[in-house]
């Protein structure tokens, strides 16, 4: 497997090398806000059973959100009196704020998180993160949607969960089945390349990570859990769906106009197979064919609906060319950025030209084909000149697409592998490039794999 990166690329994927003595494997971050009733039953109940059945070291990390109880005294008291257990302090609210500044500043290679009513099965915590571990994931999730998930909650909760997730499928065409479930793990590498370009710090952390990270191709792994619901949950549901809805509105904005720049995530791994060269097989021809397939069809029926309204007030060729030209400029943006994957404005302008002068070759053998058409016969039938105007669209069809892949968007990743798509400047994502040997240096060299640790091999406890 290829190793090599370059700055703003991650590590290529491998089973995480040995850490340093007394370093965790895993970080497991446990957000609060006024929960001193709840916390130390928790935090007990998550070290017994982390002590128990993990088989590597880790650490719990109690998240302060701003409480104002004595929820800061009982994760001090806890720190002091688990080894294993340390807390961490924030003046402002927000769990996803929570979950930023513990995983940037924690030295795990693994991070997870979970609520504090632990109302997920504990016993899917090591399958959760055995993925990242491995090296096979990026990111995993629980997901109490999946057929074999066992879930004890009300009906108006489990009506929230599924209609937020058909919102995702719908509006930012996610393909991961439960956003919201308070269980999730990501590795340090992958967490310092895509953390910085997550912009909520609320309930909404979560679905913009796991959109951002889908969109650039990580993987995600999902591990069907048991959950019950916590009656005593004090999470504002009208005020949190909200909050998301604007947060979907805001990410699918995003994505639309090309202003994010997920190239630094797309294919950071070293043995990619799409990235194989093939001899005589076209790059990503089969996804363009269907891509543009699509298009041409909705464009033709756009194109038809339009001639036929200006056919009611001009002749037929000034209906063609009216009709032509708008459904080409829709066409050729459409093209632009669902077929051949061009993303943000730059050379717009000059494709939309070569688009037109693609719409004149249209244009003339459209109208020749009426040209014909009406020399033939002088009153020809409407749905006889659609008939015409179809054939000669087939006809052109196919000379469009080669003209679109070979001169208009032609592939120039072999002749510029460094390019990258240019964020808009009114983003306000952070465009900064990460630098990989930040972390990644001291592990890509690293070849041996971790030990695991017996739950009551002393001398390693007491290396932390």
């Amino acid at each position: 497997m290829r190793t090599d990166t370059s700055p703003g690329t991650l590590p290529a994927r491998e089973h995480l090398p040995a850490a340093p003595a007394g370093t965790p494997v895993l970080d497991v971050v446990i957000p609060v806000h006024n929960e001193e009733k709840d916390l130390q039953p928790c935090v007990r109940r998550l070290h017994e059973h982390l002590d128990r059945t993990f088989p590597y070291a880790f650490r719990i990390t109690i998240a302060d959100n701003a409480s104002t109880d004595t929820t800061p005294q009982v994760a001090r008291q806890l720190a002091a009196q688990i080894p294993e257990v340390t807390t961490f302090r924030l003046e402002q609210k927000g769990r996803g704020r929570a979950l930023r500044a513990v995983w940037s500043a924690s030295n795990a290679p693994v991070l997870a998180y979970m609520d504090v009513d632990l109302s997920t099965d504990l016993n899917a915590l090591l399958p959760l993160v055995a993925p990242l571990i491995s090296g096979h994931s990026d990111l995993a999730i629980g997901s109490r949607l999946t057929r074999s998930s066992r879930v004890v909650r009300g009906p108006k909760r489990e009506f929230i969960s599924r209609a937020y997730n058909l919102v995702l499928r719908g509006s930012l065409q996610a393909r991961f089945s439960d956003a919201q479930c308070g269980f999730k793990a990501i590795r340090r590498d992958v967490a310092q390349v895509l953390l910085p370009l997550v912009e909520d710090t609320g309930w909404f952390f979560d679905t913009e990570m796991l959109v951002l990270a889908e969109r650039a191709g990580l993987r995600i792994h999902e591990v069907p859990v048991d959950w019950v619901d916590d009656p005593d949950s004090t999470v504002h549901i009208v005020r949190t769906a909200t909050d998301d809805l604007k947060g979907v509105w805001r990410v699918g904005r995003a994505l639309a106009t090309g202003s994010l720049p997920l190239d630094r995530l797309t294919r950071p791994f070293g043995d990619d197979p799409r990235d194989r060269d093939i001899e005589d097989v076209p790059k990503g021809l089969a996804r363009q064919l269907v891509g543009f397939c699509v298009v041409g069809a909705l464009s033709t029926l756009f194109y038809l609906l339009l001639y036929s309204g200006f056919r009611v007030f001009t002749g037929s060729q000034t209906a063609n060319a009216l009709a032509l030209l708008v459904s080409a400029v829709a066409n050729t943006a459409a093209n632009r950025r669902l077929t051949f994957g061009v993303r943000g404005r730059g050379g717009a302008v000059r494709h939309q030209a070569q688009g037109l002068v693609v719409f004149g070759i249209g244009l003339a053998l459209t109208s020749g084909s009426l040209a014909a058409l009406n020399a033939a016969t002088s009153e020809p039938a409407h749905s006889t000149e659609l008939a015409v105007l179809i054939a000669a669209n087939l006809a052109a069809t196919v000379l469009r697409f080669l003209l679109f892949r070979a001169w208009v968007f032609p592939d120039r990743r072999e002749d510029d592998p460094a390019r990258a798509v240019a964020p808009s400047s009114s983003s306000s994502y952070d465009t900064t490039p990460f630098r990989a040997g930040d972390v990644a240096d001291s592990w890509r060299d690293a070849t041996v794999q971790l030990l695991p640790v017996r739950p009551h091999d002393t001398d390693a406890r007491d290396l932390r």
